[in-house]
């Protein structure tokens, strides 16, 4: 086994770690991972980041059930309408998206550029969020706004989005449901990580016909990510959530620019 591979299981098991600790950011990882450590091509990589995130969330997703953080009222009004838009978009978008979009002076828009670019962009607005959100105060003494029409819209919109890059999106749901929902941040992370696990298995099931998938590796990788999920509620006790989210924010905005860059320094 190569020395990068050996990176990349370990890079599995810190997937899961995150999604223990924070409910949401595994797939930020786990698309750069198997894209530049495993030369995985961007669409399979989609692909494979939808199931991995999608089952390691579930496990997650059990725990929190069992200590009743989440909210099954807001979950199945904002997730319905995400698992159609995220189906649709893993089985009829991503499919007909041409090899090459654009070419300006030479500079050809590939469709694996540009999804990467994409996903680029959601990581640069994700790590912001993460680094210069506040941590809101007495929460709990915030009423929660049911406003179904911007649930259904948030996630017609967010799941097209993660459909398209493959994520599972709880860098974006979670803002939702915190600061829109005024869902309290505890049961944000919890309803958000339940909605990533059916969001992203729905997702990864539009893609069965498409491609052909490697199930011995991502089996290994999922299983690693999975163990992972129980170390890092474990360490969860231990870690102030606030500081590790900003610091997992620069780490995403160090990726985010890295993987601009590479995209763009391919074509120059």
């Amino acid at each position: 086994m190569e020395t990068i591979h050996i990176l990349g299981y370990l890079a599995a098991l810190a997937i899961g770690v995150v999604l223990g600790l924070m409910g949401g950011g595994g797939s930020i990882m786990a698309v750069p991972i198997f894209t530049y450590l495993f030369h995985i091509s961007p669409v399979a990589t989609t692909t494979y980041s939808l199931f991995v995130v999608g089952t390691s969330a579930s496990v997650g997703a059990v725990k929190n059930f069992k200590k009743g953080l989440i909210d099954f009222k807001i979950a199945l009004v904002f997730a319905i309408p995400a698992f159609v838009a995220v189906y649709i978009a893993r089985r009829f978008i991503v499919p007909i998206i041409p090899e090459k979009l654009i070419s300006v002076g030479g500079v050809v828009l590939t469709r694996n550029m540009s999804i990467m670019l994409l996903f680029a962009i959601l990581m640069l607005v994700a790590s912001l969020s993460m680094i210069f959100k506040k941590e809101r105060a007495v929460e709990d003494k915030i009423m929660t706004l049911y406003n179904y029409p911007l649930m259904v819209g948030g996630g017609v919109i967010i799941g097209v989005l993660t459909g398209i890059v493959g994520i599972g999106g709880g860098f974006l749901i979670i803002p939702v449901l915190v600061l829109l929902v005024k869902l309290p941040m505890k049961k944000a992370v919890a309803t958000s990580l339940f909605i990533i696990a059916l969001k992203s298995l729905i997702g990864f099931s539009g893609d069965l016909g498409n491609l052909e998938i490697n199930w011995t590796f991502l089996s290994v990788f999922t299983l690693i990510s999975i163990a992972g999920i129980f170390l890092g509620v474990y360490l969860s006790s231990f870690v102030k959530c606030e500081r590790l989210k900003r610091s997992f924010g620069w780490f995403v905005l160090i990726m985010a620019i890295s993987i601009f860059c590479k995209e763009v320094g391919n074509q120059l």
